[in-house]
């Protein structure tokens, strides 16, 4: 490195991975983005592209910077996915993140802290990502329909995002028709291209319809017709990946505190990765020895087995979440959320401690629907990245997710001789074929064949 006369020293020349992989920092974006020249269509489709993008910085754990954005385009186009507007909505970010001189260092970056996780979060800490809550009512004329109808059928925030991401994806696919003039053929070819194109599971098809025919028929009032000879994505029956007894003990001990707690309960009571995240102080009856999902999947609400052996940590748990309800109310923090029918039933309801999470995060966040600073549950990809870790760490040669724990806990009682029908009850399965996948997966399936190499 060349020493110059004032004492201080060059900086060597940056290689062009270096310059590629240099964090690229612009908080205020969108800001930017809505003071641009550009039509209210192009200006929410390059909305929308940068959101994905910062999602997928998010899942690569991974600040914005160019070298990422490379793959990310990759991304999409290998998935057959529209990259043309994605590339000019990038090129723009980082043409404007540059003139504003919010390159490099070490500043809070387009997606967090610097050196924290990138990307966007369904209930974000930061402000880069926008908070696409009650003030965003969309752009073109048929997004706002779409938001309009969603909210007044009161779904959930999770859904509203989705709808708006099957929407746009539809209205791609369809240009230049506008979604106003869908006849059936459109929506069957975008049914037919998902399936036989993108090779998309059934379930992922079958979101996709519904996010489609939401926007035609309720939000649009336009009906397209008989579409109902699509292709159908074809059904693969997969066996679920279950851990050992052995491999479930060895990855709690990988784990510590709240997480391995968390684990344990997932595991120990069936627990998809949602219903634990949900679970609130009034869900967990330690005296009963049972679990209460609310809203789970189909919202339906069912009980479910709470391990005795939990019981003093769960108590303990509990005990230290008083303090921090207690300096949240002190603070003036606002309740948590709580249901749109019940929050306005019980407006206060929030600040009441059996409605706090079970696991709570340790930093309050903004609500997107509301803009309120509260204290959310804990980040799923927060825990499932945890228990990935615990994983590899345990030596588990295995694809260890939260949602293994719960084919363990199936699988498990099985083997131990539990009826189906009971064990289909605490999964919360609509039909008893569903909990029988479990049965090609125990130790001895069937009547116990043995293989002829053992003799």
């Amino acid at each position: 490195m060349e020493t110059l006369q004032n004492g201080s020293r060059k900086a060597e020349p940056r290689t062009a991975e270096e310059r590629e992989r240099e964090r690229i920092s612009f908080a205020g974006w969108d800001e930017a983005l809505k003071g641009e020249d550009w039509p209210p269509d192009v200006k929410a489709r390059r909305k929308y592209a940068i959101i994905g993008f910062l999602g997928f910085c998010k899942r690569q754990h991974s600040a914005a910077c160019v070298l990422l954005m490379k793959h990310y385009l990759a991304t999409l186009e290998k998935e057959g996915k529209l990259a043309g507007e994605a590339r000019e909505a990038l090129r723009w970010f980082v043409r404007e993140a540059r003139k504003r001189g919010a390159a490099g260092g070490q500043r809070r970056d387009a997606a967090g802290e610097a050196g924290g996780d990138a990307g966007g979060r369904e209930w974000s800490s930061d402000r880069s990502l926008p908070s696409a809550g009650a003030s965003d009512l969309g752009g073109p004329e048929w997004e706002q329909a779409l938001v309009r109808a969603v909210r007044l059928a009161h779904f959930q925030w999770r859904t509203e995002q989705t709808y708006r991401q099957w929407a746009w994806r539809y209205v791609e696919f369809i240009r230049p028709r506008s979604p106003q003039s869908s006849v059936a053929a459109d929506v069957r070819g975008f049914l037919e291209h998902l399936a036989v194109e993108l090779r998309v599971a059934p379930a992922t098809q079958k979101q996709a319809l519904n996010a489609v025919v939401f926007l035609l028929r309720e939000a649009l009032r336009v009906e397209p017709g008989d579409f109902s000879d699509f292709q159908r994505a074809m059904p693969s029956r997969r066996v679920p990946t279950v851990l050992t007894r052995e491999e479930v003990r060895r990855l709690f001990a990988a784990l510590r505190g709240t997480t391995r707690l968390m684990a344990e309960l997932a595991y120990g009571s069936g627990l998809r990765l949602t219903e634990l995240l949900r679970l609130r102080i009034k869900d967990v009856d330690t005296a009963r020895l049972q679990v209460t999902v609310r809203a789970g999947k189909g919202d339906k609400d069912r009980p479910s087995v709470l391990p005795e052996s939990l019981v003093a940590g769960l108590r303990a748990h509990v005990e230290r979440l008083r303090g921090l309800w207690e300096a949240d109310r002190a603070a003036g923090v606002a309740g948590v959320w709580l249901p749109e029918g019940l929050a306005r039933k019980y407006p206060g309801a929030g600040e009441q401690w059996v409605w706090q999470w079970l696991f709570p995060s340790r930093e309050l966040s903004v609500d997107p629907q509301t803009g309120l600073r509260r204290r959310h549950h804990v980040l799923d990809s927060a825990f499932q990245k945890a228990i990935k870790g615990a994983g590899e760490a345990a030596g588990i040669d295995k694809r260890v997710t939260p949602h293994v724990l719960r084919h363990s806990f199936a699988t498990h009682l099985l083997e131990a001789g539990s009826d189906i029908r009971t064990v289909q009850e605490l999964l919360g399965h609509a039909k008893v074929e569903t909990t029988q996948i479990y049965t090609h997966v125990m130790r001895r399936p069937g009547l116990g064949v043995r293989s002829p190499l053992d003799g």
